[in-house]
């Protein structure tokens, strides 16, 4: 294999399945974890959600950090990455952590629920050697923290990265969507004419990176970039420029084209702005034609863990040679149309487009390839 940055192993770590073949294999069937949810502690009404139905329990843990490391313990299994490598950094992607413990414990000391808590507390878990890296950069943080740990790499400082990220719902951040009516109050519709709003959910996910080929599953994180519209704290760029300029970034730097993509997996959250500006961005780099799923009528939107559940899901892909559907999608419902898969598609495939976008109008683009040995 050439030179370059490799996936070792994967996990999702979701109701709809605790490793990565499982929940692929309940998506390949339809399923989805998304349903209507009564739990009066986060919301007084049902809400669309995918949602635990038990926590994992780890003594001294919080549910966030529990599924991280339930998430973290699959994909090592299955890695020859070792956490105690002094070659290996953890990178932990979140939006929000443990804020849902202010809810159960008005008295809590804030210590408890800070970022770099939680991560010394999962480094200590595993015996990683260095200081974990923290990426919480709204819902890019998953694809943001692989393509930090992809240049750590490259540059040297580390052979190898555990990279995990989780989000549990909370009262908090479910009144946040609705302060902005952006909850769907049905199954979400990802580029559907009928879209108005999101699903959300909560899960984890790890994507271990090495240098070693020999570590390899067979696919290459081949480039990666990131951009920022400023348009607005919460409303997207209404051009869909930035993400098209990370899009054309990322390729550029996997040294590919855009017409060798051949899948997208987009960030696609069912919101008439988000679908629209992605649109945009896909006319705008080229690769419309290409075709494209959303999975967040499978997951709910996963905040800081969606970009690596996707990305998960998306190497599975190209190692089955199948494309999911995208849930929810019945007819065309942006101005410029892309080509969303309503059906399984059973495709030989070599490239994805991986794409994401958050408040603060960021945006964050990545390739996976598949490597083709003699």
């Amino acid at each position: 294999m050439p030179a370059g940055v490799y996936i070792s192993s994967t996990n999702i770590f979701s109701p709809v399945g605790e490793n990565t073949a499982e929940t692929f294999s309940a998506l390949y069937a339809g399923e989805s974890g998304v349903r209507s949810m009564v739990h009066k502690k986060i919301w007084p009404d049902p809400f669309y959600a995918s949602m635990f139905k038990k926590y994992p329990e780890v003594p001294g843990y919080s549910p966030f950090e529990s599924i991280l490391i339930s998430s973290i313990e699959d994909a090592l299994k299955y890695s020859r990455v070792n956490a105690n490598d002094e070659k290996t950094i953890l990178i932990l992607s979140t939006t929000k952590g443990n804020i849902s413990l202010i809810e159960s414990d008005a008295n809590i000391d804030p210590a408890e629920i800070s970022l770099s808590r939680s991560a010394k507390k999962i480094q200590s878990h595993f015996g990683f050697v260095h200081t974990p890296l923290l990426v919480s950069n709204a819902c890019i943080s998953g694809i943001l923290a692989m393509i930090v740990a992809k240049r750590l790499i490259e540059a040297g400082i580390y052979q190898h990265a555990v990279v995990a990220g989780a989000d549990i719902i909370s009262s908090f951040i479910l009144s946040g969507f609705q302060s902005f009516q952006a909850i769907s109050p049905g199954l979400c519709k990802p580029f559907d004419a009928g879209r108005n709003g999101i699903n959300l959910g909560e899960a984890a996910a790890t994507i271990v990176l090495t240098r070693n080929p020999e570590y390899s599953n067979g696919i290459r994180l081949a480039g990666g970039a990131v951009s920022n519209d400023a348009n607005h704290i919460s409303g997207p760029s209404r051009t869909g420029e930035e993400l098209g300029n990370a899009i054309l970034n990322a390729t550029s730097e996997s040294g590919i084209t855009v017409k060798d993509i051949d899948f997208i997996s987009a960030h696609g959250t069912a919101t008439v702005y988000n679908d629209e500006m992605e649109a945009n961005a896909f006319h705008i780099a080229g690769v419309q034609h290409a075709p494209l799923n959303s999975l967040k009528g499978f997951f709910g939107h996963t905040l800081g863990a969606a970009g690596l559940i996707e990305s998960a899901i998306s190497i599975h892909s190209l190692l089955k040679g199948i494309i999911l559907p995208t849930p929810g999608f019945e007819q065309p419902g942006t101005t410029q149309k892309v080509n969303v898969l309503k059906e399984l598609k059973h495709q030989d495939v070599c490239v994805c487009l991986k794409t994401g976008s958050g408040f603060g109008g960021c945006n964050a683009a990545v390739i996976f390839q598949k490597m083709i040995t003699n």
